[in-house]
């Protein structure tokens, strides 16, 4: 369950990136409004997963998904360069995440 709240978690910080990004420096409502719940949550989320897991390899699954995933959403809807580069780096950090989930860090 703990994991589960890391990868939920994991997503909301995909959200609250793309979000910090449409509110072009927090002068646009919505986005800003939007970046505020989505931080919340994946904090609120992360701190409660951090109650059964070790620290390291949960902070580091929350970062790579949402690194990956603000990196692909960036690349599919906001036109962000694509490169094969790019991809064969995202690929790299979801394999450690996968890794990482699959260590057996929980207590």
């Amino acid at each position: 369950m703990a994991w589960l709240l890391v990868v939920i978690a994991g997503f909301l910080e995909t959200g609250f990136a793309v979000c910090l990004k449409l509110s072009h420096g927090f002068t646009r409502l919505w986005p800003t409004i939007a970046f505020a719940s989505f931080a919340l949550g994946s904090f609120g989320l992360l701190t409660l997963a951090l109650r059964r897991l070790d620290v390291g390899p949960a902070y580091a699954v929350w970062t790579g998904i949402g690194a990956a995933g603000t990196a692909i959403y960036g690349m599919i809807f906001l036109g962000d360069v694509v490169s094969t580069l790019k991809i064969v780096s995202i690929t790299l950090v979801i394999v450690g995440v996968v890794g990482l989930q699959l260590s057996g860090s929980a207590h």
